[in-house]
């Protein structure tokens, strides 16, 4: 009776506040310590006093709280909000935030997925490989499913020549002079033809940089297609493309009077 008559009339103990809102008493503390929400009183015996006016306040904070908003948020930004058109704007953009959060989910959960069924067909455990795969998956490589294929000379080399930037910049330009030869060898642009052969000339500087003078590479980069499981439309365009880059390449190789196959199968 003695600790009901302490509390002056309209005041509420933080234990009674922490019963009445569901939380806990270290959690009013806290947002006391924060400044986000100090009681209204003091008591003489140093006792939090909070009020009904505290009380929705605090159900403003966990309200807020609940629609991802950070204590910071609410502490800097919504709580002094007086008009309707402010607070729905600040809604507004924790929307915005919210909707960035679940594309990053939904992407994980995407290559999480993707993961799951290269692991189940490695069926090996090699977690080099799955942290090259889940790089390539968010690199938006739609090759990635290729380095199950690859050996660990091959994965080796190219972590040796291209970190996430410059391989991300290869792999476009790569993606670029597939299709250009597909348009190339679908128009019967004649390999030994002007166009055939500047095209050649790029393209060998693109397989030069990938190697890195490193010819055992060629030999390794003639089987990308071939391999087994692949997707049939894939293994149909990449046909297409490696005829003609083999057509215009012998021409260009003739001319130059070298053959970097074979020096590189020696």
């Amino acid at each position: 009776m003695e600790k009901q008559r302490a509390v002056p009339k309209g005041f509420m103990t933080i234990g009674e506040v922490a019963k009445k809102m569901n939380v806990t008493v270290r959690t009013l503390q806290h947002y006391d310590r924060e400044g986000l929400l100090s009681p209204s009183s003091i008591s003489e015996g140093g006792r939090r006093l909070y009020t009904d006016k505290d009380v929705i306040r605090l159900h403003q904070i966990l309200s807020l709280k609940q629609l991802g908003f950070s204590l910071q948020d609410i502490k800097n930004r919504l709580i002094p909000l007086d008009t309707p058109d402010e607070v729905a704007d600040v809604l507004a953009q924790q929307a915005d935030e919210v909707r960035r959060k679940i594309e990053i989910l939904s992407e994980s959960l995407r290559e999480l997925e993707l993961l799951r069924e290269e692991v189940l067909q490695m069926q090996e455990v090699d977690f080099k490989k799955y942290a090259d795969i889940i790089v390539n998956l968010q690199m938006d490589n739609e090759y990635y499913w290729l380095i199950k294929h690859f050996d660990d000379q091959t994965l080796e080399h190219i972590r040796s020549r291209f970190d996430r930037e410059s391989g991300t910049d290869f792999m476009n330009r790569f993606q670029k002079l597939q299709e250009e030869a597909i348009r190339l060898y679908i128009a019967k642009v004649p390999a030994d033809s002007e166009q055939g052969q500047h095209f050649a000339e790029i393209y060998w500087k693109m397989i030069t940089e990938f190697t890195g003078g490193d010819l055992s590479m060629l030999s390794k980069l003639v089987e990308i297609g071939k391999f087994e499981g692949t997707d049939p439309k894939w293994q149909e365009k990449q046909a297409m493309a490696n005829e003609y880059v083999g057509q215009v390449l012998d021409v260009y190789f003739s001319r130059l009077g070298v053959n970097p196959f074979q020096e590189g199968d020696a």
